[in-house]
Formats: structure tokens, sequence, C-alpha cells
């Protein structure tokens, strides 16, 4: 992971004044990058049967897609409202700059559903919280989190508990 980590780009005062981004589209850039990145996320659910892969927009998609397709799992997006073309599920929550929405299809899970949320990056936690939410409100089962990068300083792995975390770059 050391060679990946050497290709997240850091990004001040985006998207605002004082935010400091870890930017992962130089990890995409890389093929050799990428696959070492979807493979060791991909390694840590081998022999747990995972049905479902929920990742948040946008860059979530990314990396959501591809390991679903490692995992033989389904492919669930989590959009911003207004974006998924029939009824969904909703929520509001909160995340380290603003506030937000997010939704998800009502028919996209079966009850039981043993599901991972997948997205790029893991701060305050409150964008993977909302789509935990809408997993449970579908009678999913959610077996754990994972994310590329995780800023631990801003407490997002404890405001996901119990729910196992898995992420592959810490930053303190």
């Amino acid at each position: 992971m050391k060679y990946v980590r050497s290709l997240v780009r850091d990004v001040p005062d985006f998207p605002q004044r004082g935010i400091l981004f870890r930017d992962i589209t130089p990890i995409l850039a890389e093929p050799r990058a990428f696959h070492i990145t979807l493979d060791a996320v991909a390694e840590r659910f081998i022999g747990e049967h995972v049905d479902a892969i929920v990742a948040v927009e946008s860059r979530g998609f990314i990396f959501g897609g591809a390991l679903a397709a490692r995992l033989n799992a389904s492919f669930v997006p989590v959009r911003k409202p207004g974006k998924l073309p029939a009824a969904t599920d909703r929520v509001a929550y909160s995340l380290e700059y603003g506030k937000g929405e997010l939704e998800m299809h009502r028919d996209a899970l079966s009850s039981g559903a043993r599901v991972v949320v997948v997205d790029d990056l893991l701060a305050t936690g409150g964008t993977a919280s909302a789509s935990g939410e809408l997993v449970r409100k579908q009678g999913g089962n959610l077996i754990a989190y994972a994310f590329v990068i995780e800023l631990e300083g801003l407490g997002g792995r404890s405001r996901l508990a119990p729910v196992p975390v898995v992420s592959l770059i810490q930053y303190a």
C-alpha cells in the first residue's frame, strides 16, 4: 500500500477554504495502483458471501462497481436526490463541511442481503452512516464499510461502530 499511498494527491482548500482534500484520481490514472487497491479491498471479503456493494456517488462508484464485479455481487448506487429514475428511499445527513441527502432505489436490496458500503474516503462518517441507514431501511444486513482512505482524526470509524470498517490508507 506504500506505492498506492504515494499517489494520493493533497489539494489544499478544496472544496472550501481550510479543507485538505485527499485526491484519489492519481491512483485511478495508474492501472497497477488501481488493481492493487481493488484487490486489497476484495481480499478482505473473500469467503464472506457479499450479496451487494452499495456505493456512494460519485467516487465511491469507481471502486464500488469494480469491487462488485470482483466479488460477484450486485452493485447498488446511492445518489443525491432526483438522480435515480424509480421510487427511492431518502435520508438526510451531515458531513464535515455541510449537510446533504442521499437516495437509493426502494427495490435495490432483498431482505437479509449481505451488504458492504463502499466509498473512497471516510472522514466524519456522515455519508457512510446515511448509506448504512438506507441499507437497514430496506432490510439489508450491513456487514462492513470499506474505504480507500480514512482520516482518523475526524472520528468516522466510531460513528459507524459496531459495524466493521476496512480502510487501506490512514491519515492521522
